[in-house]
């Protein structure tokens, strides 16, 4: 199964994945575009929580970074009064050093996180999107912002006016990418931000038209009129989408197949099946493990239903 991922939301979903199939029968393509280089190395966000997830390494409490992580270089940068803009704890660090002396030395960014693979015992494939530099920008009243800028620095606040991804016109779906949709058929769109975690992914030149000769499945991240977490919101508004389940569908209508909303979302399923797709409601409200993985199993029924995903 390939699973199209950015940060918190599909990670909780992967967590019950990985309980219930093969991590070798798991391959998680995971957007790049919130990537930056912070003291001399790069950091990618969504890779990371993938990376620490699969490791057992995660902070479940936040999903993002190293359960445990101390934060020594970072206070001992800050007393000499260099302020790196973000809180990178010492694990987490050390994640980002290896990465990058592995790019310095000439591997692409899929084969490093191959190798960060390898070092941390992974088994399920993690898979950037590209290996071509592409960066989300958020357009605010005061100007243009890095998405890291307006999510960690002003802590998502200001109002949104539009959303660009710099580079993504000039940007390939990395080679390993390519194999991986040539031999599976089956996409599962994760409840992650659709315009800046997913949005980046399916606006590769060439996916979307990859895309409709899959089957396609997307967890909607908004129930109701509200964004489970994050921005999301803010961030369709701009776009000009509906802020719900049906706006996150129009988002994927190219290439939709089905659409699972949460078991509360009161939304008009004809209204959300006038785009195109069929709409399953499960529990999507990931608070617990047990959650994530009977979600992850109806996921699973879903595709058997459709004749889609085979298992035996």
């Amino acid at each position: 199964m390939i699973i199209f991922s950015g940060g918190t939301g599909t990670p909780k979903l992967l967590d019950g994945l990985k309980r219930v199939l093969p991590h070798e029968d798991i391959h998680v393509v995971v957007n790049t575009a919130e990537d930056i280089w912070v003291g001399g190395n790069l950091i990618t966000p969504d890779i990371d929580t993938v990376l620490y997830l699969f490791s057992e390494k995660i902070d479940r409490s936040k999903w993002w970074g190293v359960d445990g992580d101390t934060f020594q270089t970072h206070q001992s940068m800050l007393d000499a009064g260099f302020d790196e803009g973000m809180m990178i704890g010492d694990v987490d660090r050390a994640t980002h050093i290896m990465r990058s002396e592995l790019l310095r030395s000439g591997l692409s960014l899929t084969e490093s996180i191959r190798e960060l693979c390898r070092h941390f015992g992974i088994s399920a494939g993690i898979y950037p999107m590209t290996d071509d530099p592409v960066s989300t920008y958020i357009s605010i009243p005061e100007g243009k912002l890095h998405f890291q800028d307006f999510w960690v620095g002003k802590r998502g606040e200001p109002d949104v006016l539009d959303v660009t991804i710099d580079g993504i016109r000039n940007a390939s779906i990395s080679p390993s990418v390519l194999e991986l949709l040539e031999k599976e058929d089956n996409v599962l769109i994760g409840p992650s931000n659709p315009i800046t975690s997913i949005g980046p992914i399916i606006a590769l030149p060439g996916m979307v038209d990859i895309l409709k000769g899959k089957n396609v499945v997307a967890i909607s991240p908004i129930i109701g009129n509200e964004p489970v977490s994050g921005p999301a919101g803010k961030l369709m508004a701009a776009k000009g989408y509906d802020v719900s389940s049906k706006g996150v569908a129009e988002c994927y209508a190219d290439f939709l197949d089905v659409m699972v909303i949460d078991s509360t979302d009161t939304s008009d399923i004809k209204d959300i099946e006038s785009v195109g797709c069929e709409v399953r409601q499960e529990n999507t409200l990931m608070k617990s493990v047990e959650v994530s993985e009977n979600l992850s199993e109806s996921v699973i029924r879903i595709f058997k239903e459709l004749n889609i995903y085979g298992i035996n």
